[in-house]
């Protein structure tokens, strides 16, 4: 199934966006992390918030957010704690985990979101880890609909078996021994991703099969609940090319989310005359003419409500 193939007449609107605006986000625990918004005039289609991949700054996905901004949504993008703008902290023996950026500081983007504009839809784009995330928040049920790309936890089980050697190698191996010997991993210096602290790198690199045997115990116990919270619909994008979100990968981290309904659609960047798109070429300028697409499933057409 390839619902993304037939691309629509060009987006049109008037350019909304009001500007960029920094602002810091308060996170439960005292934590500060980073973000900016992008206002407009009378947004009541919904508030987004987008959610990076690891080891991705949020200025990755500006250009699509001011896209999103001149079609009449209001925009959050923000960096996780240890990342980008967020990275307050040396990387060297930070105890930052991967669940915290979705218990916390996710938790903490959706309340911002929710005081800026408490009358409007809530609306997440998740990418990669960005569209697991939002399962672990307490504050989950304010999501209205959400919209994945590639989401899934990065079970090395789920990989592209084509590739799937390479990346235990690199994501694996590679990377603890590297984050044992740095105390963190060097990502920017190998030129992989943003660094990332010891915690987020040990928690991917060992994940297994099952997330919630990755996550502390105090997770651990009621992890299934906090994702039966989650109750919005969800559309999850998968990409032929992507050797990371598989359609097995996404499947399987879509299996958490149990009281949403749910539905896969798939990109064959082939059938569809574009080049390479693999885990990130989506949010590419150079592919924005699906990004009408994006917008349409994620404002609910077609998709379960």
């Amino acid at each position: 199934m390839n619902d993304l193939t037939a691309i629509p007449p060009g987006w049109k609107h008037e350019s909304a966006a009001f500007g960029v605006e920094e602002v810091e986000i308060r996170c439960c625990d005292g934590a500060v992390i980073s973000g900016h918004f992008r206002d407009v005039p009378n947004p009541e289609r919904g508030v987004v918030i987008i959610n990076p991949a690891t080891g991705v700054k949020a200025s990755f996905y500006h250009r699509f957010a001011r896209f999103l901004a001149d079609g009449g949504y209001p925009v959050l993008t923000y960096d996780y704690r240890g990342i980008g703008a967020s990275r307050t902290v040396d990387p060297q023996g930070c105890s930052i985990r991967w669940s915290d950026w979705g218990t916390l500081d996710f938790a903490a983007a959706l309340e911002f979101a929710k005081a800026r504009l408490p009358d409007v839809p809530i609306l997440i784009i998740g990418h990669s880890i960005g569209g697991f995330l939002p399962g672990m928040a307490p504050n989950a049920a304010s999501v209205s609909r959400m919209l994945t790309v590639g989401a899934q936890y990065g079970w090395w089980g789920a990989y592209d078996v084509r590739q799937r050697m390479r990346l235990l190698m690199k994501w694996h191996l590679a990377m603890p021994v590297l984050t044992a010997l740095f105390g963190y991993l060097p990502g920017r210096r190998l030129g992989w991703i943003e660094d990332l602290p010891a915690g987020v790198a040990y928690e991917w690199a060992f994940k297994r099969r099952c997330a919630e045997k990755n996550v502390g115990r105090h997770l651990r116990r009621d992890f299934h609940a906090r994702f039966a919270r989650f109750h919005a619909p969800i559309t999850a994008l998968t990409i032929t090319d992507d050797p990371i979100g598989t359609k097995e990968a996404v499947m399987l981290g879509l299996a958490y989310y149990t009281s949403s309904r749910t539905r896969l659609l798939e990109i064959d960047p082939i059938e569809m005359g574009l080049g390479e798109l693999g885990h990130f070429g989506l949010f590419h300028s150079s592919n924005r003419r699906l990004w009408p697409n994006m917008m349409d499933a994620l404002n609910g057409e077609g998709v379960p409500s």
